[in-house]
């Protein structure tokens, strides 16, 4: 039995409030009629070339990705243009598009949830106080039994889908970790929380040079995390599945699918010999 877009929509805003992103965010429906039936859906993590082409080729009706195509103003949607581009193939081929973008990372299993499990960390809290009452940024938990910094990044990098760029690593190989504070996606502005600084290891993506040193000398000079740095794509993918599962209980008579494409942006890597 095919589903209303519409409830789809509300079913999203139920499960990933829209009150719980950021003011500068741009969740929600980007195209599409409200009013058309759904009957396929495909997630992913970003709206690219990509996995247009599986939504196309599954006959989606909605594909619902995490980094909203919309994100920063546009001036134009020629066709020309990638995200024009975009926009033309799901209208002409009756495919919406929806985000759930910061309002998916801060709920209880969000993207920074969902990593958090994936890497066994328990009796976890967000790191940032809720937003509109709805739960918060990051998440910071325990270890049943502590690590060496080695063998928990070797326990990141089997948990993640493989990227070109892998699993970055600051810190002694062989210090002992246990307290671990995770933020699925580009998290730097939460270097400095203390829930950040009184952890052992810190996991995030995107770290920029300058943050990440100066966290690290920091640490050296009063103790801080140990510092992960991982493919944003690839830490936000694991909350795919958990997302499918979540629409498919609400609405069992949808075919709910998450995509197989990897949207790093990375092809390959060079290193010196």
């Amino acid at each position: 039995m095919a589903v209303l877009l519409s409830e789809i929509l509300a079913a999203a805003d139920d499960l990933w409030p829209s009150s719980g992103a950021e003011e500068w965010d741009a969740t929600g429906l980007a195209s599409g009629d409200p009013g058309a039936t759904v009957e396929r859906v495909l997630l992913a993590v970003d709206a690219v070339g990509a996995t247009i082409d599986e939504a196309l080729a599954t006959k989606a009706h909605l594909l619902l990705v995490h980094h909203p195509l919309l994100m920063r103003g546009v001036t134009s949607i020629a066709a020309d243009r990638y995200k024009g581009n975009i926009l033309s193939r799901l209208i002409r081929h009756d495919c919406a598009l929806l985000a759930a973008h910061t309002n998916a990372d801060v709920v209880d299993g969000g993207t920074s949830s969902a990593l958090a499990g994936a890497l066994g960390v328990v009796d976890t809290e967000p790191i940032t106080p809720a937003r509109n009452g709805i739960g918060g940024l990051g998440r910071v938990g325990s270890l049943t039994h502590a690590l060496s910094l080695e063998e928990f990044a070797a326990r990141v990098a089997d948990a993640l889908p493989k990227t070109v760029g892998g699993v970055r690593v600051a810190g002694d190989p062989t210090a002992s970790v246990q307290r671990i504070a995770i933020c699925g996606g580009a998290g730097d502005s939460l270097l400095n929380h203390p829930s950040v600084t009184t952890a052992d290891v810190y996991v995030t993506s995107d770290l920029r040079h300058h943050p990440a040193s100066e966290s690290r000398e920091q640490s050296l000079v009063t103790g801080g995390p140990a510092l992960v740095d991982v493919s944003h794509w690839a830490a936000e993918s694991l909350w795919l599945s958990t997302a499918a599962s979540q629409l498919s209980a609400r609405f069992p008579s949808l075919d709910v699918r998450v995509s197989d494409q990897r949207t790093d942006p990375w092809d390959f890597s060079v290193h010196n010999a």
